[in-house]
């Protein structure tokens, strides 16, 4: 293929995209009003479930599936990088010797940790009733746990990062979101709908049905998913080395 004619083939998918944008932002609702038909249904959907975070109900009720392939592209991506990274032939690992770390630095990241550790939990475990949820509470927490790597060294990092165990977190969060979407097949509904539990009592923890633990399900998994990516790229910076001679 020649590259005019790729260039005209770019050109052509670009006007196409371009022409579906113009039509669909045309049809969109005036600029400013008051309604919209997507956030009201969306509203009231998260009502009629009992779920006071509009955003929870629509990732983990109304579109539950697509979160379902959101949380599968992370999972694929850190395999990839998993595999990626992994010590080659040509390379050995050196224990890597203890850096010093700053005072103020050391103080500032052991005080912040647990606070920032028992914010992720918490963005998580509150994700169908306030800001957050499993996607953003399971950064958090992750983050949180490499303070340590910051305030201390990465041996004390090791020491409390196991990978075996988070690998097996990561992998059974994955089989949980899936579980809990057979389970709705096996009991006469759709895949993921939210139909096994009771909805519960509005703006408590045990509202919303199923979403509570999807919803755990997600933050279980991006946690453990960061875990192991940062891992994967620390061990490369800090531990694996070409071997001499190669």
């Amino acid at each position: 293929m020649s590259r005019r004619l790729r260039l005209w083939l770019l050109a052509m998918g670009g006007a196409g995209v371009a022409a579906l944008l113009v039509a669909a932002g045309l049809d969109l609702p005036a600029f400013g009003g008051r309604w919209h038909p997507y956030g009201e249904r969306a509203v009231r959907a998260s009502l009629a479930r009992h779920i006071a975070n509009t955003i929870a109900s629509v990732n983990f009720d109304q579109r539950a599936y697509d979160t379902l392939g959101e949380m599968s592209i992370l999972f694929a991506a850190v395999l990839g990088c998993v595999v990626l990274l992994r010590e080659a032939r040509d390379e050995q690992r050196a224990q890597p010797e203890p850096a010093r770390v700053a005072r103020p630095v050391r103080r500032y990241a052991l005080i912040v940790l647990p606070v920032a550790l028992v914010t992720g939990v918490y963005v998580v475990a509150h994700g169908q009733l306030s800001p957050g949820g499993g996607f953003q509470g399971g950064v958090v927490a992750a983050t949180a746990l490499h303070l340590l790597y910051l305030g201390a060294d990465y041996g004390a990092l090791e020491r409390v990062r196991p990978l075996g165990a988070f690998e097996l977190s990561d992998a059974l969060a994955v089989c949980g979101y899936l579980a809990l979407g057979l389970a709705g097949l096996l009991a006469g509904t759709a895949f993921l709908a939210n139909t096994l539990l009771p909805y519960g009592t509005f703006n408590t923890l045990s509202s919303g049905g199923t979403v509570p633990l999807l919803n755990a399900a997600v933050g279980v998994e991006v946690a453990s998913a960061v875990v192991l990516l940062l891992a994967g790229f620390l061990d490369q910076a800090v531990e694996i080395e070409e071997e001499q001679g190669s």
